[in-house]
């Protein structure tokens, strides 16, 4: 892999955890909202950046049957879980900074929670509006700040409790460290792209306990490679269970998650 820092670094053990435990949780929900307004676009060429396990991809290939849809990620096992879960899309490993792909190809690039992982989100853009067609459209989400996302806020709040002075920053930092719609607008201009739109949107996310959400942070993101660093998984993971569960309740839980959405035209 290239070009990745490594607290955005994606271990091959993490993606079925992540696909188990997160997906249905977060991503699900904002994935069904992404492809209703990318099929509204009426693309013929879709390329899907970051696309993880390929959520976004199965409600791309429900709800667009008749596009061509490229699914890439970074990360070799998400291509080889997300291909096997959506295997009506053409998937290929690919780095957003460098993608693969010739000139004006594609009408409409995806990418669901994925730009806050590019370290140079700018020149990412840049490849992006050279792949897409003249008058083609860049789609994706962000997540918003940590505080108005009450399953990752928890989360943070029980790695604070397990390690007080020295708490992992991942969260903070990659997934809501790109949470000011000032800034991306002005990426998206540097690489050249005319804004269409720009929306807060804030869903709720359900499930089968606090628990399971902590165990998908903790095994299935590189949260865990800063808690194996600093020693102790099963006493970390019983105190973030605990701040979890006291802040979340017990048994099925629910909880609001904002995001903001982007649509951009090269």
């Amino acid at each position: 892999m290239t070009g990745i820092d490594p607290d955005r670094h994606w271990s091959e053990s993490m993606p079925a955890a992540y696909e188990q435990y997160l997906v249905p949780v977060l991503f699900r929900p904002f994935a069904e909202d992404l492809a209703a307004r990318a099929v509204a676009l009426r693309p013929r060429r879709i390329l899907e950046l970051a696309a993880g396990t390929g959520v976004l991809t199965s409600e791309l290939l429900a709800t667009a049957p008749s596009a061509e849809l490229t699914a890439t990620d970074l990360n070799e096992g998400m291509v080889a879980l997300g291909s096997g879960l959506a295997p009506g899309a053409v998937w290929s490993q690919a780095d957003a900074q460098r993608l693969p792909f010739p000139d004006g190809g594609f009408d409409l690039v995806i990418c669901q929670f994925g730009v806050m992982f590019f370290p140079d989100r700018v020149a990412a853009f840049t490849e992006v509006r050279r792949v897409l067609a003249p008058g083609g459209r860049f789609l994706f989400n962000t997540w918003g700040p940590l505080d108005a996302h009450a399953f990752t806020a928890a989360v943070q709040a029980g790695l604070e409790r397990a390690f007080p002075t020295d708490p992992p920053q991942f969260l903070p930092t990659v997934p809501h460290g790109y949470a000011d719609p000032a800034v991306v607008a002005a990426d998206l201009a540097a690489a050249g792209f005319t804004m269409e739109e720009e929306q807060e949107l804030t869903l709720e996310g359900r499930a089968a306990s606090a628990a399971d959400v902590a165990i998908g942070f903790l095994t299935g993101t590189p949260v865990s490679a800063a808690v194996e660093e600093r020693g102790d998984g099963p006493t970390v993971r019983a105190t973030v269970i605990e701040e979890m569960t006291a802040r979340l309740g017990s048994g099925p839980v629910a909880a609001p998650m904002t995001a903001y959405i982007f649509r951009s035209t090269a």
